[in-house]
């Protein structure tokens, strides 16, 4: 970063180069939780074999936590209130070791199915939590910094899925709870760092004198739904179905092989979103939504009608590539049109209130993408696929929603 001013919301100018050590902070908390997310679905295939979970089974697992987790993130908006998005971020990440300890210490010897049902609830809660908490500390930095960074906090998130594949392909099918409780110590880890310090805010203040625009939020948010649905599609069903033997004659046949799915679709991400910052200030964000979406659909196609994993995998790769940057320009816009101005209180609140409950139009599309992509392919999973790939196409005429600069 360029020790250059900007203007932060109080209206005192900060130097980048101080914010460096918050920056590092923020950067570590979404590592952490795209970490234990994609360690715990790069598992799955092993633990529906461990628990005799099947594809409807599985479904509603997911819901349960997909509402759990819109519960959380309502509750971080609360902690944000009375405390402040640090504090709030802080006590999300000592959940979210809770409840992946809970779920890990399930798996030992012949397992016990119903630890691991009331593990996957305290993940869920924790993990709607930590998803608001983490975009209120990385708008509030953008928004001091004066330029795009939510694309490479993002892709902080994407790093931490990566080596959460590469450890499930070394490990092969092992599950190895001692492994989960030295990851849940990572997160511990990542909860005492220095984010960014906000002031509390009026914890009774009515959010809806404050002249919050949420129509157009709201078109932004139906992006932010359709790219979570193509993305929790990948991540959590990508290597139920390359395992799948009523999707290939010759499915993949082990934990190590199963990772191919979401490991080439997070290398892609990671790639792109590690170029997203300057790319945004370069092509404007509704040109790097509208081509995402088109490439996204390119990648889905092929996924569909791969004729063996190994080219659904390709598939997967170019997904990544296309859908990477929606999700960050998704929170980055949204954060633009409630920062009207104002007092700097009441701008935090306004900002802090969109983020939290933006943060719900995730749910929405993880709803879509891990339960109904199992419901639908639940005889064959090719045909739960098409969800995403029908839906990635609205994209294109929402992209005009993304219009604007970082303030």
């Amino acid at each position: 970063d360029e020790p250059v001013p900007s203007t932060p919301p109080s209206g005192i100018p900060v130097a980048t180069g101080s914010l460096r050590t918050p920056r590092l902070a923020i950067a570590a908390a979404f590592g952490v939780q795209g970490l234990l997310f994609i360690s715990l679905t790069t598992r799955l295939p092993v633990l529906a074999d461990l628990f005799d979970f099947d594809e409807l089974a599985l479904s509603g697992l997911m819901l349960m936590m997909v509402l759990l987790a819109g519960v959380g993130s309502v509750g971080a908006e609360a902690i944000a209130k009375r405390a402040s998005s640090r504090h709030g971020l802080r006590s999300a990440l000592c959940g979210l070791a809770l409840g992946f300890a809970l779920m890990g210490w399930s798996a030992r010897g012949s397992g016990s199915a119903a630890q691991f049902v009331i593990g996957l609830a305290v993940y869920g809660l924790a993990v709607g939590a930590v998803d608001a908490s983490t975009n209120m500390q990385a708008v509030a930095l953008e928004h001091r910094i004066g330029r795009p960074v939510l694309p490479s906090f993002h892709g902080s998130w994407t790093l931490g899925g990566i080596v959460a594949t590469l450890v499930a392909l070394a490990s092969g099918d092992a599950i190895g709870w001692v492994g989960a409780f030295a990851l849940c110590g990572l997160v511990l880890a990542a909860a005492t760092a220095p984010f960014i310090r906000q002031d509390a805010t009026v914890a009774d203040a009515d959010t809806t004198s404050l002249g919050i625009p949420w129509r157009p939020i709201l078109l932004i948010g139906m992006g932010l739904v359709v790219f979570y649905t193509v993305d929790t599609a990948t991540t959590a069903w990508g290597p139920l179905y390359l395992a799948s033997d009523t999707v290939f004659e010759d499915p993949a046949h082990s934990a190590s092989l199963y990772a191919l799915a979401t490991l080439p679709y997070l290398v892609a991400t990671l790639l792109a979103r590690a170029a997203g910052d300057r790319a945004t200030a370069r092509f404007g964000p509704a040109a790097m939504v509208r081509a995402g979406a088109l490439v996204g659909f390119a990648g889905l196609l092929v996924v569909v009608l791969a004729p063996t994993w190994q080219v659904a995998v390709g598939g997967f790769f170019i997904v990544g590539l296309g859908m990477a940057v929606v999700a960050p320009l998704s929170f980055s816009a949204a954060a633009r049109l409630a920062d009207t101005g104002g007092d700097p209180a009441a701008r935090q609140r306004r900002v802090d209130a969109v983020i939290a409950r933006f943060n719900q139009f995730n749910y929405a599309g993880a709803l879509i993408g891990s339960v109904l992509t199992g419901a639908i392919g639940a005889g064959n999973l090719r045909i739960g696929y098409a969800v995403p790939l029908v839906l990635v196409l609205a994209l294109v005429p929402l992209a005009r929603a993304f219009t604007g600069r970082v303030p």
